[in-house]
């Protein structure tokens, strides 16, 4: 899938907060906009070579968004946005494995918005999903790579509609390739990776798909195993 249109390779420079960063942009240091809260620590380093896509918006503070950077010889785009687009294709074409009737994003139920709902032979789904930037050197993904208590709350509000006999899922899209599995961060949120292994135990599908990411570009290839 075809993400980006006005593409530009730049060097990281620094982080200046959890939405701006700069980057040295055809020798200038530009402040730009990073397309991901999250901590991004081992990805967003000094120097690191990234990507920029260019805003067509004239009213904006800043001209560009972060959205991929090399890391251990792969792009690794760090968009947040863009998971959701990659799975609605994948889901489009079959990759949950069934036929779906009916899809729509933006599901409200119990206290929380899902991703996506389907309908299945008359059944109610839900789909979650979790975007994922955080390898080690073995190919391994975690997730998350910072506390997130609604991640916490999304899993056990998919319990509760199991419980009830929908159909739930969770998503994690590796956003990188050469993954081997994906293992909760339970050094970071212990919480999280509990909430996980309960959700599993109550039927919950929990599924991580690699991508074959470029840099205006990312669309899933296959799933790999999740290590609970």
């Amino acid at each position: 899938m075809r993400l980006y249109q006005h593409l530009t390779q730049c060097r990281f420079l620094y982080r200046v907060n959890r939405f701006i960063a700069r980057c040295e942009i055809n020798g200038d240091d530009v402040s730009v906009h990073v397309k991901n809260t999250g901590r991004l620590s081992e990805l967003l380093q000094p120097g690191a070579v990234a990507y920029v896509e260019q805003s067509d918006s004239p009213s904006r503070k800043t001209a560009y968004d972060l959205v991929a950077v090399e890391n251990r010889g792969y792009v690794v785009n760090i968009d947040s946005q863009a998971p959701n687009r990659i799975v609605r294709e994948w889901l489009e074409q079959g990759g949950w494995g069934v036929e779906l009737e009916e899809l729509r994003s933006e599901y409200t139920c119990g206290d929380s918005r899902y991703d996506f709902t389907y309908l299945r032979r008359g059944i109610r789904g839900l789909i979650e999903v979790k975007g994922v930037t955080l390898f080690d050197d073995n190919g391994m993904a975690f997730f998350p790579d910072a506390p997130t208590e609604r991640g916490v709350k999304h899993l056990h509000g998919l319990i509760q509609a199991a419980q009830k006999g929908m159909e739930c899922g969770v998503c994690f899209v590796l956003q990188r390739e050469g993954v081997m599995g994906l293992k909760p961060n339970d050094l970071t949120h212990p919480a999280f990776g509990d909430a996980l292994r309960a959700a599993a135990a109550a039927g919950v599908r929990i599924e991580a798909a690699v991508c074959h990411v470029t840099p205006d570009s990312a669309s899933i290839t296959h799933t790999v195993p999740v290590f609970l």
